[in-house]
């Protein structure tokens, strides 16, 4: 580890919302570049830096920063420096030359003991002198406690939120309870509030440090999906997180239940917000779900009717169940569409939609995804969006920043519209179906799609399948494969798949095949040529349309692996191309990137073919795909568009959100559709090589589907039904709030 002391000549850039910073630092004389996490940071400060001299491949050599002090000029020519930098608002150079000028070696002490003294000196009045000591003591509190906060092994990034949030009351909290910082402060976990606490001295069965490890047990069980964790599981995680014995555990539950920070049902363990989330959707899908008339004789027969004369109409194919759903969806005001691929669910949103149409009504149609949403419209004809975009999103950072997540639609400003039909609904998650129905008023029809055998949403929550099972609302699921869709084995054998039962893998097929491969190197090999030369050809696409979809991060086979094989040869270094590189990492114009984090406040815009901003919005949300258009190193950003030809411009530090997405997790893959999707299949887990993994991969395809691999673990997985279990209650929550519920009709 170097050292350097210097003063801060210029800021070359600085991120102002994470404290990314390119400075110029005069040190003994010389100039020399550093970067690093320099937040609150100004030109004229002194500062003594600790980190190593790095190479960049542009810029030449740099100094990067890990820690740095902020040390006070002790000179009067230090002093002249810091104060004319304009580190201090309303005094330049002049002004204050004319300070150290009248002070001295002593001006630092005047301004903090005797500020008055300031107005002795022409041009500063008395309010300015108490201006100019406020900010000067608010940057020594800043200084102060970054140096105290140092101690505990806190970067200077974390630092700054500390103080940002406490502000001097951070010495009690850090003395008392440091694990208040995983409650209030985005981006610290127990772990490293646990961190900070044993270097502070905190015994390892501290009140504290239980409840805290208990929470951040809920909240990583959230990240699998679960809403809820059974008690002897909550008990046994936290234990083996805390090293701590589940009888010193199992009474803070009861004093965090106190607190109103957990609820328990039964035998299970709820996040509070978790178990009022469920709650309130059940409350609110009540409110929703009510009949639309009256004599429900008389007017079903007049439906029925207009349902027919419109089929003809519009020359739709229609069979009892489509016609049945179509009539239940406007007799009800919760309605719920469900049914595998080919079974003509696009056929009977276009039926509802044209029906809703004809009766004047105003129609949303939105999808979790922008992928899903476009789509969607390409399927109806109506204009889609995602469900953030049509609820105004305005809001949070980041994933970790939830709390100040804020829709612009919610119940005192919901949607102003008759009919609102969401597709792609089994990736939707419980945050997000809570703040739907917040923004669906009472007497709007809602209608929920999806294929409930589709894998579950990334976040929390199982809500289709939740809805589905808890039997209480108006439901039909599509089950006829039509005609058309019988001539695509993509189709028929996802449907085998669904239902366990072995497909046929003989290459005869014209959309679906297995290429039998046993070494890695091979199937390499394999997957490009399909992807730069048979695949575009044989289904009429793009090299950038062809997607790779496999089950696992690591491995050979896995994304991280797979995508630096791919990046080399579909878009290889090119000295036309820019290249940026983060860690193992290189971004290269024109790479094939992925979001893999919502960010609530990445703004993006669409431009003219003119380059003229034609709309604007925020929000990039995890699963997001789109293209690097460009890489600007003296601005340390760069460009990706999105679907819509949706432009986002990322610094540099933000780069840890993207990833290469040559080759994406199936999981990731919800809601989207290629033309051609090539599935590497070998080996792996068995919790994770099961059915319900398959039958979403294959069901991504639009024209052809290739398996590269072994037809054993193929087969394999359609046998191993296993899925991990969800722990959610939403369907409990929904069955006390409607006790009439048929116990015989649950899905």
């Amino acid at each position: 580890m170097e050292t350097v002391n210097g003063y801060v000549d210029h800021i070359i850039f600085q991120n102002s919302e994470n404290g990314y910073t390119v400075l110029s630092l005069m040190a003994e004389g010389e100039e020399l570049t550093c970067v690093g996490i320099c937040k609150g940071l100004t030109q004229g400060e002194n500062i003594c830096a600790q980190g190593e001299t790095v190479e960049h491949p542009v810029y030449g050599s740099q100094f990067k920063i890990s820690t740095y002090q902020v040390v006070a000029p002790k000179d009067s020519v230090s002093m002249e420096r810091y104060l004319g930098s304009g580190a201090v608002k309303g005094v330049g150079a002049a002004l204050a030359a004319r300070i150290v000028k009248k002070f001295g070696d002593d001006t630092f002490r005047i301004i903090e003991e005797e500020p008055e003294r300031l107005a002795e000196i022409k041009g500063i009045s008395e309010r300015k002198a108490r201006e100019i000591a406020v900010q000067m003591e608010e940057k020594k509190e800043l200084r102060e406690a970054l140096v105290y906060l140092q101690q505990f092994g806190i970067s200077n990034t974390l630092a700054v939120k500390i103080y940002d949030t406490y502000g001097m009351n951070l010495y009690s909290i850090m003395k008392e309870n440091p694990y208040r910082l995983a409650e209030d402060i985005s981006g610290v976990g127990f772990k490293i509030a646990d961190e900070i606490a044993s270097r502070i001295g905190i015994h390892t069965d501290s009140d504290y440090r239980i409840r805290s490890g208990l929470l951040y047990t809920l909240l990583q069980a959230t990240g699998e999906g679960h809403c809820y964790l059974p008690m002897d599981l909550l008990l046994r995680r936290a234990s083996d997180l805390l090293g701590v014995s589940e009888e010193d555990i199992r009474p803070q539950i009861d004093n965090l239940t106190m607190d109103k920070k957990t609820v328990v049902k039964g035998n299970a363990v709820f996040a509070a917000s978790y178990y009022y989330a469920e709650l309130n959707c059940a409350r609110m899908l009540r409110e929703l779900d009510m009949p639309m008339w009256g004599d429900a004789g008389a007017v079903e027969l007049v439906v029925r009717k207009k349902i027919e004369k419109l089929a003809s109409s519009l020359h739709m194919e229609m069979d009892e169940l489509q016609q049945e759903a179509v009539l239940e969806c406007v007799k009800n005001g919760l309605f719920i569409l469900s049914g595998g691929p080919g079974t003509g669910k696009t056929t009977t949103i276009n039926m509802i939609i044209h029906y809703f149409e004809a009766e004047g009504m105003d129609i949303f149609l939105a999808a979790p995804t922008g992928r899903a949403a476009k789509r969607m419209t390409e399927a109806t004809g109506y204009e889609a969006r995602t469900i953030h975009r049509m609820l105004e999103l305005n809001g949070a950072l980041s994933d970790e920043d939830t709390r100040k997540i804020r829709f612009e639609r919610n119940a005192e400003n919901p949607l102003e519209a008759d009919v609102v039909i969401i597709d792609e609904m089994s990736m939707v998650d419980l945050t997000l179906f809570q703040a739907l129905l917040k923004a669906i008023a009472p007497g709007t029809r809602l209608v929920l799609v999806g294929d409930v055998n589709q894998l579950p949403s990334v976040g929390p929550g199982q809500v289709l399948r939740d809805l589905m099972n808890s039997g209480a609302f108006p439901m039909v699921v599509l089950q006829k494969i039509f005609r058309q869709a019988e001539e695509s084995d993509i189709v028929v054998n996802a449907h085998r798949i669904n239902k366990g039962e072995q497909i046929t893998l003989d290459n005869k097929s014209k959309d679906f095949f297995l290429l039998e491969r046993s070494d890695v190197n091979v199937i390499y090999k394999h997957m490009i040529q399909l992807i730069q030369d048979m695949l575009p050809r044989y289904v009429k696409a793009t090299p950038y349309d062809i997607q790779v979809l496999t089950p696992m991060r690591k491995g050979s086979l896995g994304v991280e692996t797979l995508n630096g094989i791919l990046q080399r040869y579909l878009n290889p270094p090119d000295a036309g191309k820019k290249e940026h590189i983060v860690g193992d990492t290189v971004y290269r114009e024109g790479d094939k990137v992925m979001q893999v984090k919502n960010n609530y406040q990445l703004e993006w815009e669409i431009v003219s073919k003119y380059g003229i901003p034609i709309d604007k919005g925020i929000g990039v949300f995890n699963g997001d795909m789109g293209r690097i258009l460009e890489i600007n190193e003296t601005a340390s950003s760069l460009v990706v568009e999105y679907d819509e030809h949706r432009r986002v411009t990322y610094p540099f530090a933000l780069l840890e959100e993207l990833e290469l997405s040559y080759a994406i997790t199936i999981h990731k893959s919800q809601g989207s559709e290629y033309p051609a999707v090539i599935m590497p299949l070998l080996n792996g887990p068995r919790m994770l090589f099961n059915r319900n993994l398959l039958y979403t991969g294959v069901t991504r395809g639009r024209s052809c589907v290739t398996i590269l691999g072994s037809s054993a673990v193929a087969r394999g997985m359609i046998d191993n039904e296993s899925e991990n279990r969800r722990y959610t209650a939403l369907a409990e929550r929904i069955r006390e709030l409607k006790p009439e519920v048929d116990a015989d009709n649950i899905w």
